[in-house]
Parts: structure tokens; C-alpha cells; sequence
């Protein structure tokens, strides 16, 4: 049997974010890398904060995917939002295992004055 459509499970969870529904898509020992952060952040734990967080900042209703290139166990989304007016362009770059659970999210920003905007605004959903 195969597993379900990890990138379909993820557009589910960014139209209707929810700790449950990304807690089903991580693998234990997933690892996210921010474009904010230099080190990995590694386990499903700190991945999950990350991402919720994400939620929160980038993923209101101007958020939409643009572009989506697919391998056999990974994906490079294309999205673009705003944040305090300012356009932000980015990509998820996920990689996933044969149960389809997502062992790697990581996260790509530009233009330089977006990456400023979001940086603090991550920084504060982080933190609360």
C-alpha cells in the first residue's frame, strides 16, 4: 500500500494549520533549517515549532504556493505572501521517507528587505 501524497497532506495542513495535522506529516526525527537560523533544528519538536510558527507569520490569507517541482521523495514549493507590506518570495525545499513523513523542511527567503520583515515577526511567534 502506498503512502499517501505527503505534499497534498501539507497543502491540507497550510490551508487549515493545526498541531495535529502537522504532528501526522513529521517523522521523529525530522530536521528544519530556517533562513534565520545557522544550525539545523533537529526532531519533530523543535520542526513542528518552527513550522507552526511559519504558519502564523507567512501563512495568512495573501499566502499562495506559485510553483511546485516534485523528485521521488521531495519537493521544492514555490510561495509567495506579505509581511508588514512587504512581498515576500520564498521555497520549502521537503524531503520525505517511504511512509511519506517529511524528514527534512527547509526554508529559503528573499528579497533581503522580506527576510528582514519576517525575521522578527518569527522571532515573536517563536517566543510566545
Amino acid at each position: 500500500m502506498a503512502a499517501p501524497d505527503p505534499i497534498a497532506g501539507w497543502h491540507d495542513y497550510m490551508r487549515a494549520p493545526s498541531a495535529e495535522r502537522l504532528a501526522a506529516l513529521l517523522h521523529e526525527d525530522c530536521v528544519f533549517q530556517s533562513p534565520a537560523v545557522h544550525t539545523p533544528q533537529k526532531g519533530k519538536a523543535l520542526t513542528m515549532k518552527y513550522l507552526l510558527a511559519a504558519a502564523e507569520v507567512l501563512g495568512g490569507k495573501e499566502f499562495r504556493y506559485v510553483g511546485e517541482w516534485r523528485g521521488e521523495r521531495s519537493a521544492v514549493l514555490e510561495f509567495e505572501c506579505a509581511v508588514d507590506g512587504k512581498y515576500v518570495n520564498g521555497v520549502d525545499i521537503i524531503a520525505w521517507d517511504a511512509d511519506g513523513r517529511f524528514t527534512g523542511f527547509k526554508v529559503m527567503i528573499r528579497p533581503i528587505k522580506a527576510f528582514e520583515a519576517v525575521v522578527p515577526r518569527m522571532a515573536a511567534a517563536l517566543a510566545g
